[in-house]
């Protein structure tokens, strides 16, 4: 165990890897439409996210699986040094092109970074004290949110896009040379062992073809049919080789013995589900606000600030009813407040205040708050302390992939739900309404709704409702499944000691 103050300074360390994984989902957002503008290719905006979210996702488990057997601090450094030359070459980038690219090499590194972190702190601390130290780092997270639109606003405006990815230079310089320099591991605690490379591969080959196939969901029309088909029958057959492959592995990627555990297993499936109303929810409560209640920009994005808000205090708290009570206690209570915040969405309408959202954004941010962290707690808490990287990575992995096809579900559902209230509008010829039913985006440009028609703008924003009103209720519906995984977890507690 490290003394008291290095722990201190190496928590800090990464607590700044952790911000800047966390704040580089968010802030590049606010940048885009500028850097569209100095390197055009708009066709291809979705990519410089997809691109990101993709390396980011699929190499998750292979960080964690690596440092169990290299050692966390080499893994550490090389996930910094990875996300950083990302970042430079992103500020770097002469085409849209290039930038998707260097997106891509940011997302590899950072891919390590969020669950190295958590990894890392694992083994700074007792179980009993990860409960308490673990809010920080949940609240790092709800800071990133924060900040990172407003950042990015600014630094786009008064100095250039570019320094929104330069930004990462120096702090993660910083958090680099804390943790070069404090963290020091013992090698006799580690023995040396087989590195999975087909299972490694497989994997990355599998989750790679699935989440393309989940990027090009929403965009179906454009895709062919036989293009989806592929990826679908790619993804499931090398999922199926990875399976196979990893019951005859020496040193597997996945341990399938860690899923045996119930407390393990119930912890990870519950990731996946609350990853997919907590992405699904993020990605589309703002469409609502600035689509059907009429605000600006800057007021939709800030209706989550509750929610953030709410989901870090929660988990400063839900850390401390750990010391007291039993994970799946503490769970359950958290998929009540997620549910019961999703059965309010559902009576949104277009004539709702402003405020009425954000208070039913903010108890679903309570919810996540005390589930997030006592998913952490308790596979860490599962698992035993060599594999605690894989541990750790996997939740992390699980909360990934859920997001990515909460957001691929509800667009459908949104997508879907919008095109059959526009065919039944019967509003055809109205001033306006052709261009928004071939090109519905064009309804939130302020100056382009103030040229329509009262009627007009009235019936999009019902339409835009009842189809926001589908994507609700289906969060409504994964909270609920959520609450039933979580029930059938072990009655167990905290413990000082590891597993």
């Amino acid at each position: 165990m490290q003394p008291s103050a290095k722990r201190l300074t190496i928590t800090a360390g990464i607590m700044i890897g952790m911000f800047l994984a966390a704040l580089e989902a968010t802030v590049v957002g606010t940048a885009m439409p500028t850097v569209i503008a100095s390197l055009g290719g708009l066709e291809l905006y979705s990519w410089v996210f997809s691109a990101y979210l993709l390396t980011s996702t699929v190499t998750v488990p292979a960080w964690g699986k690596l440092s169990d057997v290299h050692g966390r601090r080499p893994l550490y450094l090389a996930a910094i040094a990875i996300f950083l030359v990302g970042s430079m070459l992103s500020g770097q980038a002469q085409s849209m092109v290039q930038l998707i690219v260097f997106r891509a090499v940011q997302g590899l590194g950072a891919g390590g970074l969020m669950p190295l972190s958590m990894t890392i702190s694992g083994e700074l601390y007792t179980p009993v004290e990860r409960a308490r130290i673990q809010g920080l780092f949940s609240g790092v997270w709800g800071l990133a949110s924060i900040v990172g639109p407003l950042a990015g606003g600014v630094i786009t405006e008064q100095i250039s896009w570019r320094w929104v990815f330069y930004l990462n230079i120096p702090f993660g310089l910083v958090a680099a040379l804390i943790v070069w320099t404090q963290l020091i591991e013992d090698p006799s605690k580690r023995r040396r062992r087989r590195v999975d490379v087909t299972g490694i591969t497989l994997f990355t080959i599998s989750i790679t073809l699935f989440m393309l196939l989940l990027v090009h969901n929403e965009a179906a029309v454009h895709v062919s049919s036989a293009v989806m088909t592929l990826l679908a029958v790619g993804a499931g057959a090398s999922m199926l080789l990875f399976l196979r492959a990893e019951r005859r592995a020496e040193e597997p990627l996945l341990p399938v013995d860690l899923f045996r555990n119930r407390l393990f297993s119930g912890a990870a499936v519950n990731a996946f589900l609350s990853g997919m109303a907590m992405f699904g929810l993020i990605s589309f409560i703002p469409l609502f606000v600035q689509g059907v209640l009429g605000t600006g920009p800057t007021r939709a994005g800030s209706v989550l600030t509750p929610l953030l808000l709410a989901w870090v205090l929660l988990s400063i708290v839900g850390g401390h009813l750990l010391l007291r009570f039993s994970f799946r206690s503490v769970m359950v209570t958290g998929m009540l407040l997620m549910a019961a915040g999703f059965l309010l969405l559902d009576t949104l309408g277009p004539d709702s205040p402003v405020r009425i959202v954000a208070v039913h954004v903010g108890l679903v941010g309570a919810g996540m708050g005390l589930v997030m962290i006592t998913q952490l707690i308790a596979v860490q808490s599962a698992a035993p302390r060599e594999r605690l990287g894989i541990a750790t990575s996997t939740a992390h992995f699980f909360r990934s992939i859920g997001g990515a096809v909460g957001v691929a579900v509800m667009g459908s559902v949104m997508t879907r739900g919008l095109d059959r209230q526009l065919i039944a509008a019967g509003l055809d010829g109205a001033p306006g309404f052709d261009e928004i039913a071939k090109n519905p985006n064009v309804f939130l440009e302020p100056a382009a709704r103030a040229a329509l028609s009262p009627e007009v703008v009235s019936a999009f924003q019902s339409m835009l409702s009842h189809a926001l009103y589908g994507v609700f209720v289906t969060g409504t519906i994964v909270s609920v499944i959520g609450l039933l995984a979580v029930t059938a977890m072990p009655n167990v507690r905290l413990t000082e000691t590891e597993s």
